[in-house]
């Protein structure tokens, strides 16, 4: 229809002006780097007299965003974009854009800065504030604005959690002027950093651990020149020493390991207790195989900063390194977790019509099938695994927890975990031992050595980083969890989980708590709940009573417990399928699944650091169907591989589907930087050599070389003409 952009994708509205509005009432809830850039435009067709007007929308990123000129710009330029009628000539009452609003989020000063313009007519700026008043539009706010644009599409370019219909990416920075100007913006703000948030397993964001550090060292390191960073990093070091941290990371980077150390040194001489400085140097000592030093200086960390969930983990990584695996354990018990936020992004109303259109050249490719990517037929059991569902803290404390399985297997992590944390079955032995006096009559305020149900420490007060809504996850094999948080003993299993409890065994139920974490003053060699034991065994002692079995054990959290069975499941699906396998090929079958099924059997295995059951199966996926999930993780692999044929052909369908679903910026990107990685390795021209003798259609190969020529622009390592 010729009213709409040939294209760019819209959502029409019901109401002109109602993404505007929605926007508006929306913006006192984003939290940290705010929602993608909204166009709102308004076209109109026909005469003065008889006028017709239609309001549409668009999400996009990317667009310079440092003054009311460039956001007028960007609006100007849809015009261009509108469907041509065939008879506007004869006529002159065609579809044009008249005016439109370009919304744009400052993370700094948590406003919108907002451009209104009329086509043909003028330009007005203002900002909106969190209670929609209008203010005046500043130079200050306007960089801040420029800024934030530009690090929401740094950060967010391949996150998967940021994705919506109608998103438009553009290349954000395109010239080394505009990277200049980028850096400058970056310094001029560096100290305003922290206002924007962090990473979801950091707390408190600090001047350097916070979204601005992150976009800068993602932007250089991806395309490996990080000494475009280190630049920056140096100068802010000397306002704020804590910034070698980063310092020290980019210097690492960039092979340039003895200046890292010296700086490390000297910043932890002068600041003993940073633990960003601490991590750096704990990385360091991990990549060089001295994981007993790494443990001593995550332990500072941890003493440094206990509330922080990212040193408890880096302690964790250390102990399981070290082959401490009930260290590791008990660590892990005590990572002090948080409620994950769910990104910025808007709540609109249910639009008119929704338009999201195909360029002409990737439809002609060949490339895509987008009809066998919407096959998600999938075996119930899979579908609702529960460990995609982790987000945050959770989902790194899971990806620990299978790490340690990965090393030592399922029955040697129960046996671990039986050793360090009290199990139900053994509370309730000891506590109906406990409950009997030496007449054999029943005590019910006999001690029980210190260990408290869960019942007991619901009245507790909660502590500052115990969320209050520790998810619990409901998985296919098991029942709902009773009030006071064990399990129900009355499981319904299903056939195939029956045959497989011989060969997997299902956790024994440990005995949890709601306890606040206590991590101040916790030593590492015996926990606080095992040493209040053995103090009140002491003094039951004295009365007659016989020690506790587990004095020194610990009460396991509920939601690493809920972990627990999480992973049962991850494996009992996992041992289930690779026994089907075997049995299939033993007997000269073919085993089959539905594409999505080996997609998520793809991501099961790579969960459970199974990398070449994982290869299989994406591969198998990708012969069933169109997955852009088994691209991106095949990307990676044959990158990390340097397969150079296999890389290039999955960046190009990868690349294939981005541009149809608007996804235009060259960098940064995971695809630009895995071929950057290849570039490193095979050279430039070798790349070049491949890619035409692979006969691509024009567009498709304009847009691989779109790839090279910012390598090229920016004198990427690998990527010279």
């Amino acid at each position: 229809m010729s009213e709409l952009f040939k294209d760019i994708p819209e959502f029409v509205e019901t109401s002109i002006g109602e993404s505007v509005t929605a926007r508006t009432e929306t913006l006192a809830t984003f939290r940290e780097l705010g929602p993608p850039d909204l166009c709102q435009v308004v076209k109109s067709s026909g005469s003065k007299t008889a006028q017709k007007d239609l309001g549409s929308y668009h999400y996009c990123s990317g667009v310079e965003a440092s003054s009311s000129a460039s956001l007028a710009a960007y609006l100007n330029s849809l015009q261009f974009s509108v469907e041509e009628d065939t008879a506007w000539f004869g006529k002159g009452n065609g579809w044009r854009v008249r005016s439109g609003t370009y919304c744009c989020f400052n993370a700094f000063s948590r406003v919108d800065m907002r451009v209104d313009v009329k086509i043909p007519g003028g330009v007005d700026a203002y900002v909106v504030d969190l209670r929609g008043d209008k203010h005046a539009a500043t130079p200050d706010l306007w960089q801040e604005t420029y800024l934030s644009a530009l690090l929401r599409a740094i950060r967010y370019a391949d996150d998967a959690s940021y994705r919506l219909a109608g998103y438009r990416k553009l290349d954000p920075i395109t010239t080394p002027e505009a990277e200049e100007r980028f850096l400058k913006a970056a310094e001029a703000l560096f100290f305003k950093g922290w206002q924007l948030g962090s990473d979801p397993e950091v707390q408190v964001a600090t001047v350097v651990t916070n979204h601005l550090t992150s976009a800068v060292v993602k932007y250089f390191a991806d395309s490996f020149r990080l000494d475009r960073a280190a630049n920056l990093f140096e100068r802010m070091m000397i306002n704020e020493p804590e910034v070698a941290a980063l310092l020290a990371k980019s210097y690492i980077g960039m092979n340039e390991e003895i200046k890292a150390v010296k700086i490390m040194h000297s910043a932890l001489s002068t600041n003993p207790q940073s633990y960003p400085i601490l991590h750096t140097q704990c990385d360091f000592l991990l990549s060089k195989g001295k994981p007993e030093w790494a443990q001593q200086i995550a332990q500072q960390a941890v003493n440094s900063a206990p509330s922080e969930f990212v040193t408890w983990s880096k302690l964790t990584e250390t102990y399981i390194e070290l082959n401490q695996f009930d260290q590791a354990l008990l660590t892990l018990n005590s990572c002090p977790m948080f409620t994950f936020n769910e990104r910025d992004l808007h709540r609109m109303p249910t639009p008119l019509k929704t338009h999201l259109p195909i360029k002409k050249f990737i439809a002609e490719s060949g490339i895509l099938d987008e009809d066998s990517a919407r096959d998600n037929e999938a075996d119930v059991a899979l579908i609702r695994l529960p460990a995609p569902g982790l987000r945050g803290t959770f989902a790194k404390a899971y990806s620990l927890l299978t790490l340690l399985v990965s090393k030592i297997g399922w029955d040697e992590l129960l046996k671990t975990r039986s050793q360090v944390f009290v199990m139900e079955e053994e509370y309730r032995l000891h506590k109906t031992t406990a409950s009997i006096d030496l007449n054999g009559h029943a005590d019910e305020n006999t001690s029980t050595a210190g260990i408290r149900s869960s019942s007991d420490v619901d009245g507790a007060s909660r502590g500052p980083n115990t969320p209050s809504d520790i998810p619990t996850i409901r998985i296919s094999t098991e029942s709902a969890r009773t009030p006071n948080g064990t399990i129900s003993h009355h499981h319904h299993e299903k056939k195939e989980s029956q045959q497989m409890d011989t060969v997997l065994e299902k956790p024994e139920i440990a005995q949890t708590t709601e306890e606040p974490h206590s991590p101040i003053g916790m030593k590492f060699d015996a926990p606080n709940q095992g040493e209040q034991g053995e103090d009140q065994d002491q003094e039951g002692g004295e009365e007659g009573s016989q020690p506790s079995a587990f004095a020194n054990k610990r009460l396991c959290e509920r939601w690493l417990d809920n972990l627990f069975l999480v992973l049962y499941e991850d494996l009992r699906v996992y041992t289930i399928w690779r026994a089907e396998i075997s049995h299939f090929k033993t007997q000269h079958m073919s085993y089959r699944k539905t594409g999505t099924e080996w997609e998520i059997l793809g991501e099961l295995a790579s969960r459970l650091h199974h990398k070449e059951e994982a290869k299989d199966a994406f591969q198998r996926c990708l012969d069933g169907k169109f997955s852009a999930k088994a691209l991106i993780k095949l990307l990676e692999m044959y990158a990390t591989e340097g397969d150079l044929q296999r890389t290039l052909n999955a960046a190009i369908r990868l690349t294939t589907y981005h541009h149809r679903w608007y996804m235009d910026a060259a960098y940064p990107s995971m695809i630009a930087h895995y071929l950057f990685k290849l570039g490193l390795i095979h050279g430039h021209a070798k790349i070049q050599y491949t890619l035409l003798s692979m006969n691509l259609p024009v567009g498709i190969f304009e847009i691989m070389q779109g790839y090279m020529k910012y390598g090229a622009t920016f004198n990427v390592e690998g990527s010279e003409f």
